[in-house]
């Protein structure tokens, strides 16, 4: 079967109505499938049905034709052949508790943009679905260097599709590729899982030193350092080396790291200014996963025996008032070692 016919004989529902659950379902339906789009604010999708965009989250993108609008869970998802979750890590468990009453054998397949773990037992999103919907459930992870509104635009882009089921993360990418969107495959999605949620808390980092004036010299060794940190955790937990060099782990991080598109490095750019957490929130207006993240990353380490330095400033500044500038010194004067 070609990938066309592929791609114009298949429905899908994208859960989530943020910034980057719209780029999805705009690329999706773009790419000739059809489209089921929902959210849980009513009033929001009554907005976006009337006026075919996203303003909030992503002015000036208008919806394709093939991308429809439903105000009901149940319909949404009725007669599709995949679900694509898009929501807040720390709603994935009660999204997949509204899904689960519809979910058949037909539609059993979820894929998982969103990057985090969950609040309480610090458990890997695919471990979620698995435990709310059943260990034979399929499901795949979408993660990798991507902004929104540069997905929208049709800028050219690659992500990687990880699974346990090939067939599934091959068969997400080709509803995701095109001419300017390029998506690989993975059967790490450990390592790919990690490496998205980490990198958040990160970016946070970045953000401190850049805020403070530190410079390009400073931002390529916390990056550098970063990466190290990530690789470590996620081999314990099982990923692979390789993965974290790819385009989930490196090319994410320098992503997040490097542009003010990036909520969670604004974070920290907020936070070296002396904002409260509360003010940057506002200021910002969506979910910056990377303050809720650092103290999931924060506990797991500590549970694993993984030294992750820089996410323990980052959890220092977050919940135990420090101040950033205290936080780089403490970095600064860890004991001289050997890099590797």
């Amino acid at each position: 079967m070609s990938n066309d016919v592929i791609k114009t004989s298949n429905k899908i529902a994208v859960i989530g109505t943020g910034s980057w659950g719209t780029a999805l379902a705009v690329l999706l339906a773009r790419n000739g499938l059809s489209v089921n789009f929902w959210g849980r604010n009513t009033a929001h999708l009554q907005e976006i049905e009337k006026s075919r965009c996203n303003s909030k989250y992503l002015p000036n993108i208008k919806f394709p034709e093939k991308l429809e609008i439903h105000t009901s869970i149940e319909s949404c998802i009725n007669n599709v052949n995949e679900i694509l979750l898009v929501v807040p890590s720390s709603g994935i468990r009660e999204t997949l508790n509204l899904v689960q009453p519809y979910i058949s054998k037909s539609n059993s397949k979820i894929a998982i943009a969103s990057k985090g773990l969950e609040q309480d037992n610090l458990k890997l999103l695919h471990d979620v679905v698995l435990d709310v919907l059943g260990n034979d459930t399929d499901v795949c992870i979408l993660s990798g260097p991507t902004f929104a509104m540069e997905v929208a635009k049709g800028l050219p882009t690659a992500i990687t599709v990880a699974s346990n089921n090939q067939h599934l993360a091959t068969t997400f990418a080709t509803h995701l590729s095109n001419d300017h969107f390029r998506a690989y495959t993975s059967d790490d999605i450990i390592g790919v899982e990690i490496g998205g949620a980490v990198k958040n808390v990160m970016a946070i980092a970045a953000g401190i030193a850049d805020g403070l004036g530190f410079g390009a010299n400073t931002r390529a060794a916390l990056i550098t350092r970063a990466l190290a940190e990530i690789s470590r955790l996620g081999q314990k937990l099982g990923g692979k080396q390789e993965t974290f060099m790819g385009l989930a782990g490196l090319g994410d991080l320098i992503l997040t790291c490097t542009d003010n598109q990036s909520r969670n490095r604004r974070v920290g750019l907020g936070l070296a200014e002396g904002k409260s957490i509360e003010q940057i929130q506002i200021e910002l207006g969506q979910v910056a996963e990377g303050i809720s993240t650092t103290k999931k990353i924060f506990e797991l380490a500590k549970t694993l025996d993984i030294e992750m330095p820089i996410v323990q400033e980052v959890y220092n500044v977050l919940y135990m008032n420090k101040t950033p500038t205290q936080a780089v010194h403490a970095l600064l004067a860890r004991d001289t070692g050997s890099e590797f």
